[in-house]
């Protein structure tokens, strides 16, 4: 669905967008038959230009937070700390749990290292871990919703 007046391809911007939010990026560029197009986060402007054409300006709002969404889910597990996660008791063991694991309150469901100190992360309540929302070794801040359970 290109706009012929212009160039712009309005489903390319919505897929780079839609990368975006997926993504955790703020900001992405791809060129493409001459034609560059950059999309960013936060309502901010954005130039799309090509060779020997006039530059257009596009703005895109602002995109909704997942993690804030996520944190509201029921079965979220929080953290209660700012530290680096570990999905492993060490580098190269398996981790505690999966998506699929059933698990029992109170069992680890990874770590949070802050301060030189490993603290174990509870399952808060028994279930079926849905959704694990970081990756081995990410940092995390405290509020930041780590995994699902449903």
């Amino acid at each position: 669905m290109a706009d012929d007046k212009a160039g712009i391809d309005k489903a390319l911007i919505r897929e780079l967008a839609a990368l975006l939010d997926e993504t955790g990026l703020t900001e992405i560029e791809i060129e493409r038959d001459g034609l560059r197009v950059r999309v960013g986060r936060g309502g901010t402007i954005n130039n799309i230009a090509a060779p020997a054409m006039p530059a257009l300006i596009a703005t895109t709002p602002a995109l909704p937070s997942a993690p804030a969404d996520l944190a509201k889910n029921p079965g979220a597990v929080i953290s209660p700390m700012v530290g680096t996660a570990y999905r492993g008791p060490a580098p190269g063991a398996p981790p505690f749990v999966d998506i699929g694991s059933k698990v029992t309150a109170g069992e680890t469901l990874l770590i949070i290292e802050a301060m030189k100190t490993m603290n174990q992360i509870p399952a808060p309540r028994s279930g079926t871990v849905t959704q694990i929302l970081i990756e081995d070794g990410q940092p995390v801040e405290f509020g930041e919703p780590l995994a699902i359970i449903e």
